[in-house]
């Protein structure tokens, strides 16, 4: 058993050696991309002094902010993606520039080996001083961290390491007194009476020495209502306005049960007392046939306003169907109403609007655009390094090269795959829309074996291939779909002779439409295919959709998979 085990690795290291020493010589040649979004809610005209909600479209969940003058800067989670942590500036809280990456070098973090939905969870943002502070949790691969940077833009530093804090969702408070505070998701004390208990604990923490000291405490056990058992109390955020301290956390789940809740102390150690018309905010109470309905509202960061006025920035999903998305958990704004010492983002029974009333000192005229709305975003890979849009699973895309042929994307194509925890050439691209089109024009592999394409994929177990791959026979086009029931192959074509052709995806919420330009106009390959299985409900983890080019050097040829 042994030797047949030794001889199968080695036939398996042969094959995967004969493939590398193919692909080294032959990358595969991308000439464009094109993605465009058109959903109808986006078509909605904008009046004057008006914004688009989501203000970040697409995989850009747990957003935390941070004022710094007249400036605001956010960033989000993106798990096992690559660069890690995007860091954005705006003015006017709309309009957001991505300024670069808290996590853009691999001696940062290791994300090798990690699912797609690890890595890092929630980060948090604050500055004190010339600094800006990043606290994140490095789910599997380190525990929880911070990282500095004088610019927001970076470089940031490499991680430090917070001793003897587990749990997940660090932030850093700084009182107007200059004091530092930690709080975090944790174990509860003893115990955990239920699934999903968990607790919010407060620690000092010296911004001198860079770590936390003296005892932790429970400033919250379970949720606003422990008789009612409440799940995944997490996302703390402490503010101090008009003598009170304000906690605020997310509750009850990232699904359709998600909420922020509110409590309020004179000391940021409590007692803290909970918000009598708590939570405030969620769509858990709405009807599920409502239009245009969006769902999954919480984790929400609250930030003051260059005119006095609060507002929240909160993650939210855009749903069709039976609670079906795509597109992730994304970033939408709303502003806070103070009633009675209290901070209300939503009142009960009232739906996110995807058009509100922007701040007042927005420049009305700014679009939102690539960011939320309606656009058309073109790549001629004519820059000498690659769009910041772009992001690859785990580490940088090294097999990615847009300087030896100006106008050209040439991708060496790996031997791993889509389906595992490796590092596969698939550059990607959230999907921003229900409705959209991704396209790309590029050549044929010139070696036997090489897989190339465009790729949309969800998570190890769901994801499509749309590719081209020369065999004996000529080329063969075809539609791979790979679920937790299995990988097969829903259509092929043999194709003529043709150097350079173009691909088309066409996704419309659960629908999703392929074809193929050889040369002689659009053609389909596969028409109404059922991609539901793309949904981040059903696939379960944290992440949305990515699309983009995608290459493999596959182990057997195309006619043994």
């Amino acid at each position: 058993m042994l030797r047949a085990r030794l001889s199968h690795g080695l036939v398996t290291a042969m094959l995967a050696c004969a493939s590398l020493s193919a692909w080294a010589a032959s990358p595969v040649a991308f000439d464009d991309f094109v993605y465009q979004g058109d959903d109808a809610a986006f078509a909605v005209p904008l009046g004057a002094l008006q914004y688009r909600n989501p203000v970040l479209a697409g995989f850009y969940p747990d957003p935390a902010v941070t004022r710094v003058g007249d400036r605001y800067y956010l960033v989000n989670s993106t798990f096992a993606y690559f660069p890690g942590i995007p860091v954005f500036e705006s003015e006017d809280l709309v309009h957001w520039r991505l300024l670069g990456h808290a996590i853009d070098r691999p001696g940062q973090l290791d994300f090798s080996g990690l699912g797609t939905s690890r890595g890092v969870f929630a980060p948090s943002i604050a500055h004190h001083g010339d600094t800006f502070y990043i606290f994140n949790t490095a789910v599997d691969n380190g525990g929880n961290y911070y990282v500095t940077a004088k610019d927001p833009a970076g470089p940031w530093s490499d991680p430090v390491w917070l001793k003897d804090v587990d749990g997940i969702d660090p932030s850093l408070f700084i009182d107007d007194d200059g004091r530092a505070y930690l709080l975090n998701n944790g174990p509860p004390q003893g115990t955990p009476r239920y699934p999903g208990h968990r607790a919010i604990w407060l620690q000092a923490f010296d911004l001198a020495s860079g770590q936390p000291q003296g005892p932790r405490t429970v400033l919250l056990d379970g949720g606003v209502a422990p008789e009612t058992q409440p799940i995944w109390i997490e996302g703390p955020h402490l503010y101090h306005r008009d003598g009170w301290y304000y906690l605020s956390c997310a509750e009850g789940g990232t699904g359709p049960q998600h909420s922020q809740v509110v409590l309020r102390a004179r000391s940021p150690w409590g007692p803290f007392q909970p918000y009598a018309h708590n939570p405030i905010l969620t769509q858990r109470d709405l009807p599920a046939d409502r239009p245009d309905p969006i769902a999954n509202a919480g984790h929400a960061d609250l930030v003051e306003g260059r005119d006095g006025r609060w507002w929240a920035l909160f993650l939210a999903s855009r749903i069709y169907g039976d609670g079906h998305y795509q597109t992730g958990r994304e970033t939408f704004l709303l502003p806070v109403e103070w009633r009675d010492g209290w901070p209300v983002i939503l009142d009960p029974g009232h739906a996110i609007p995807q058009v509100a009333s922007a701040p007042s000192w927005m420049r009305a005229s700014a679009t939102q655009a690539p960011l939320s709305g309606n656009f058309r975003w073109h790549d001629d890979f004519s820059a000498p390094a690659l769009r910041p849009e772009w992001i690859s699973l785990r580490a940088p895309p090294r097999w990615a090269d847009v300087r030896r042929q100006p106008g050209t994307l040439l991708i060496e194509p790996q031997a791993d795959g889509l389906d595992g925890h490796g590092l596969p050439s698939f550059l990607a691209r959230r999907q921003q829309h229900a409705r959209f089109d991704a396209e790309v024009q590029m050549q044929a592999p010139d070696a036997p074996g090489v897989t190339a394409g465009l790729a949309l994929y969800q998570d190890e177990a769901h994801w499509y291939v749309f590719g081209i791959q020369r065999t004996a026979q000529g080329l063969q086009l075809f539609l791979q779909r790979q679920t937790p029931e299995g990988r097969r192959i829903v259509a092929q074509r043999l194709l003529p002779a043709a150097e350079t052709l173009r691909l088309r995806i066409h996704g419309d919420a659960g629908r999703g439409d392929f074809a193929f330009d050889s040369g002689a106009g659009w053609q389909p390959l596969r028409e109404g295919e059922d991609i539901h299985v793309l949904s981040t409900d059903l696939a379960g983890g944290f992440v949305g959709v990515t699309v983009g080019p995608y290459a493999r050097a596959e182990a057997a040829p195309f006619q043994e998979h």
